[in-house]
């Protein structure tokens, strides 16, 4: 029965005190919130712990009914998740340990950084920059956009949110960043991080 319930029908129904729909609503999202830790931390025990305190977070925010029906229950848990793990290179102060049989990528390790105050200006100032560019988009690219960076959805969510195919969402996504690059280079904005 609870198979067939929307994530937010299985919220609403765990508020009410039906403790199998967040069983369901665990076992649906389960495997790609331990992907997207693991990936992050590369290590199968810390995966497990910070797999966990993913959860129980999830619990107290919808026991403490602050959970806000905003966007969608998957993103926002693997929000949660990707916080988990870069909160745990944060505590930990230590870059991710290299084994010999480990390909090591540099790129892996400066991603997990934290960044500096100036850098969070900086990207701040180009997001600013960007949303003022963004009205001058055609809406159906601007939803597209609005929908990937604002509210952190995939292109299938998007594409189900928009009635459309996953193909046409992204092409609406690339047209944008089209335009995007195209109005920044009229108007000579600098949108660089160097």
């Amino acid at each position: 029965m609870h198979a067939s319930l929307s994530d937010r029908d299985l919220i609403r129904a765990y508020r009410s005190g039906d403790e199998r729909a967040f069983a369901t609503l665990l076992n649906r999202h389960q495997s790609g919130v331990f992907t997207k830790i693991h990936f992050i931390v590369r290590d199968h025990e810390i995966a497990n712990d910070l797999f966990q305190d993913t959860w129980i977070k999830v619990v107290q925010v919808l026991k403490s009914g602050k959970y806000v029906e905003a966007g969608k229950f998957g993103p926002w848990v693997m929000r949660i998740a990707h916080n988990a793990a870069i909160d745990h290179f944060r505590r930990n102060k230590k870059r991710r340990m290299v084994r010999p049989n480990d390909e090591f990528d540099i790129f892996d390790t400066l991603a997990h950084d934290a960044p500096t105050a100036e850098h969070r200006m900086i990207e701040q100032e180009i997001l600013d920059q960007l949303r003022q560019l963004m009205p001058s988009l055609p809406e159906e690219q601007r939803e597209v956009v609005r929908m990937r960076l604002e509210h952190n959805l995939s292109f299938k969510e998007i594409a189900e949110e928009t009635d459309v195919s996953i193909n046409t969402a992204l092409g609406r996504m690339r047209y944008a960043l089209i335009n995007l690059r195209r109005m920044v280079e009229e108007q000579q904005l600098v949108l660089t991080m160097d």
